[in-house]
């Protein structure tokens, strides 16, 4: 027997959902498949079916909380037909995946145009799958460069104001004996790093990302490749990530630049939650808040805009649904951007429509709120291939640990692991 674990806010909208439809079973019910958060998407499916007036009914089914666990599930569950996967919440680079398998339900066009509009394009390109919209934009994530006021006032600099590129940073923690914030960890964590990086240096790890596994082309022994490599060699060499770069994640980054060497940091809008509630515990200082500044992602070539990261969760709408235009209706509900602010505001992920960033409690929860933004109008998704899975971990185990990675070799070895495992010619 499986057993299962059901939070009370999962529950509460379950509840919540039959209360609003009262006890007819002819109610149709949509099973919305969330990843792990605290409590925002079962609100949601509460609103929603609310809102719905007994058209349909929404419950959540949890997620596996490692998005490689996620696609998994999912891909096995839609391999075999699953009729019970109405809506999805997919990590964007499983995306093209579900989508080139036929897994996901088709977003009809004046649908598409709707949840669309005032959307970051971030969100757009990564719900996009050979030119159609494949899935509806829901929150989106992007990485900001956060710094101490004073490393940056005694280096010289004014990230606010002026965009700043690695080499200065670098060179800023370097003079001053400070760490940069980085993610240097054998995970997806370092494939957002690598791809911010060789995007911002005027490059795409794919160049032909809609192509057959064995017609891949990779654009990684290249001059963008090769300024990438210097960055990631340039820190790790230099010990500026820290003794612990290699295992450094997103909150090992963010403990790091709380401490006395923090200085420059690569992180996701969570970290600034987390360092008020930090204050508010009474394990940080207010004084750290106060030096704590944000600007745009660290350019790579000097008078060259910055890709950032992007991230987030869209919905997809399971190709094999008993209900699909229930589903599709649903989702249109779940992403207005009433909803999407309630979801950054209460549970920390950045909306994907920009009308939610005007929100009032957005601003007051969010005072870079204008800054991620912005970000993600210029964020660059990972690459958009069936074959994301073999990409991303044949980076990993070629771009780890960092003090291994070098311009002269490690993009020439991910080109050969990586075109090797696509060919079938090598195992990951």
């Amino acid at each position: 027997m499986v057993r299962r674990t059901v939070s009370v806010a999962a529950a509460t909208a379950l509840l919540a959902g039959l209360t609003a439809c009262g006890s007819d079973d002819s109610t149709p019910t949509l099973t919305w498949y969330i990843n792990p958060d605290n409590g925002g998407q079962a609100e949601l499916a509460s609103r929603c079916t609310e809102a719905a007036d007994g058209a349909y009914r929404i419950e959540t089914s949890l997620l596996p909380r490692e998005a490689s666990s996620q696609r998994e599930q999912l891909a096995r569950r839609l391999a075999a037909s699953d009729s019970s996967i109405d809506i999805i919440s997919l990590d964007p680079p499983f995306i093209p995946e579900l989508a080139e398998a036929g897994f996901l339900a088709e977003i009809p066009d004046d649908v598409a145009e709707s949840v669309t509009e005032n959307v970051v394009q971030g969100a757009i390109d990564g719900a996009t799958w050979r030119d159609e919209l494949v899935a509806v934009p829901f929150w989106a994530n992007t990485q900001l460069l956060w710094y101490r006021r004073s490393v940056a006032e005694a280096a010289g600099l004014d990230p606010e104001n002026e965009p700043v590129t690695w080499q200065q940073i670098i060179d800023a923690a370097q003079s001053q004996d400070k760490y940069l914030g980085v993610q240097g960890i054998r995970a997806e964590a370092l494939t957002v790093w690598i791809n911010a990086l060789v995007t911002s240096a005027g490059g795409e790890i794919l160049e032909n990302p809609e192509a057959p596994a064995d017609e891949v082309q990779l654009g990684l022994d290249t001059d963008a490749g090769r300024s990438a490599a210097q960055i990631i060699e340039d820190i790790a060499r230099n010990g500026l990530g820290g003794p612990g770069l290699a295992n450094e994640d997103e909150n090992a980054s963010m403990l790091q630049f709380q401490g006395d060497r923090g200085s420059f940091m690569v992180n996701w809008p969570f970290v600034w939650a987390a360092t008020l509630a930090g204050v508010e515990g009474g394990n940080l200082d207010q004084a750290l808040v106060d030096d704590i500044g944000w600007a745009l992602y660290p350019e790579v070539t000097e008078g060259e805009d910055s890709r950032p990261p992007y991230g987030g969760i869209n919905l997809g709408i399971g190709a094999f649904s008993d209900h699909p235009d229930l589903a599709i209706e649903a989702a249109q509900c779940i992403v207005q951007p009433d909803n999407q602010a309630y979801y950054m505001v209460t549970n920390g992920n950045p909306a994907s429509n920009t009308e939610a960033y005007d929100d009032p409690d957005v601003q007051e929860a969010f005072p870079m709120a204008d800054l991620i933004r912005e970000s993600l109008e210029a964020a660059a998704p990972r690459p958009q291939t069936p074959y994301y899975n073999e990409v991303s971990t044949g980076l990993q185990n070629t771009w780890h640990p960092p003090n291994s990675v070098t311009p002269d070799s490690s993009p020439e070895d991910a080109t050969t692991l990586i075109t090797e495992v696509l060919k079938g010619e090598r195992l990951l």
